[in-house]
């Protein structure tokens, strides 16, 4: 069965920058870690077309909503070879007519937890909600009163922190669970689930049988996930979030699944932001479009940089140097090194991959010191650390076997050594190389390329 993966779909007001990309990646390393283990994935992402922020930003260059929703939903699209993503579905919420059947057949499913009621709120153009307060935007609050239509979420308070206590639905890391679970010990307030149709300028999907009312851009985005194939047959659903849309993905999309009795979504694993300066991206005044610093540092680099330098568990700060140096520092310097130096000695005394399996299986010490037990343990290490959204444990676990390898080649010295040692004392080392050249494949696909090609894993008959 299949592995559902899934990014959030964001906003199309502004081009695309570093803090979307990041996201994207985190999502493409998990899907190619499953087909990697010889699993199938499904990895879905999209743009998020219904936004009021779209209309906002199409009004202030003095063109039409689609006009602007279409130019930067391609500019996102662009982001799949850019980043050499592998992506299954890219959803358009304003152009999919599959996703438009989605949010209907979620709305109607919902009919019993929905009603109507005047009410007044702030409103938060930026998160698109209305709130009491907002850390996260700078524009003012929006005192409205309008009438909508409201799901009951209040009813689903204690079945959604149930699904989260019992590990039913995981969230990782701890911070994002526990801030779950706080929300949720509150007062849960039931939900607007839709606008104005006037005041959102037609812009969205009209609620079935009342077109003075568009659906809330949050409800329609949220089915996105439903898209890319049958939700029930999945093997298991991650979603891939930003830390400031927790809530939105661990209560309200819990809830709408519950509603229409559609199985919940199995992990959320949420991601800290990307700052300049402490900043948020998005804050920072720095636009950090994706296509320069890939021009300037590489592909490779950017996706080694954001597994193995961002933390999930925390924000983190990025600039081109920092990107630099954590490739020169790894990619470089110990990857391509120990690469280098290997296959140049493998050369010269025509060492292949040992021929013998790899020994120590109880997990005992090599009497030589060797990187076999570090390269056995390698896929288990990765295979742990991804489970719980650890992207920079994963790539440190590879960096442990480069460094182990390193340390055994100072070690031996096989270029002191006549050919038939040299050739024995090479072999583990290139052991532990193919391994480490797999593993690197869901992080830096060319990286891995060149390892492999660089370095002899043929074995001696």
């Amino acid at each position: 069965m299949t592995h559902f993966i899934s990014t959030a779909i964001p906003y199309v007001n502004a081009a695309p920058h570093l803090g979307f990309a990041y996201e994207l990646v985190l999502a493409d390393i998990l899907a190619r870690h499953h087909r990697h283990r010889g699993r199938t994935a499904c990895f879905s992402t999209g743009t998020d077309d219904h936004s009021l922020k779209n209309v906002a930003a199409a009004a202030r260059e003095g063109i039409s909503t689609r006009a602007l929703v279409d130019r930067n939903a391609a500019a996102f699209a662009a982001l799949g070879p850019l980043l050499e993503l592998t992506p299954d579905a890219f959803v358009r919420t304003s152009v999919d007519p599959r996703h438009r059947a989605a949010v209907e057949r979620l709305w109607r499913a919902c009919h019993a937890d929905l009603y109507r009621a005047t009410w007044s709120g702030r409103y938060c153009q930026g998160c698109e909600a209305f709130v009491d307060t907002c850390d996260e935007h700078t524009d003012p609050l929006e005192l409205v009163e309008e009438t909508n239509w409201f799901f009951r979420l209040s009813h689903y308070r204690d079945r959604i922190r149930a699904a989260i206590e019992s590990g039913r639905v995981q969230i990782v890391p701890d911070f994002a669970r526990a801030e779950t679970l706080a929300f949720l010990a509150g007062d849960v307030r039931d939900l607007s689930v839709s606008r104005d149709a006037a005041r959102s300028h037609g812009w969205g999907i009209p609620v079935p049988d009342d077109l003075t009312q568009v659906i809330y851009v949050w409800f329609d985005a949220l089915a996105n996930y439903l898209v890319p194939g049958d939700w029930h047959t999945w093997r298991d659903r991650t979603h891939v979030i930003g830390k400031g849309i927790t809530r939105f993905h661990a209560v309200y999309w819990l809830a709408f699944l519950l509603a229409a009795d559609l199985p919940l979504p199995t992990k959320i694993a949420v991601h800290g932001y990307l700052t300049v300066d402490g900043k948020k991206i998005a804050k920072s005044g720095e636009g950090f479009a994706v296509d320069p610093v890939i021009e300037r540092c590489g592909v490779d680099a950017l996706r080694w940089f954001y597994a193995r330098q961002c933390r999930t568990r925390a924000d983190s700060d990025v600039t081109v140097d920092a990107i630099l140096a954590c490739h020169d520092r790894d990619l470089a310097d110990r990857i391509g090194n120990l690469a280098y130096r290997t296959a140049t000695l493998a050369r010269k005394v025509e060492a292949t991959a040992s021929a013998r399996r790899l020994s120590n299986a109880d997990g005992s010490s090599n009497a030589d010191g060797s990187p076999d037990l570090d390269a056995r343990s390698l896929p288990a290490r990765i295979d742990a650390a991804l489970d719980v959204f650890a992207f920079d444990e994963a790539t440190g676990a590879i960096i442990d076997v480069v460094d182990a390898a390193n340390r055994y080649l100072d070690k031996t010295a096989p270029w002191k050594l006549p050919p038939d040692d040299a050739r024995e004392a090479l072999a583990p080392v290139i052991d532990a190389i193919q391994v480490v050249a797999s593993e690197l494949e869901p992080f830096v696909p060319q990286a891995s390329k060149n390892v492999r090609a660089a370095v002899p894993i043929r074995r001696r008959r």
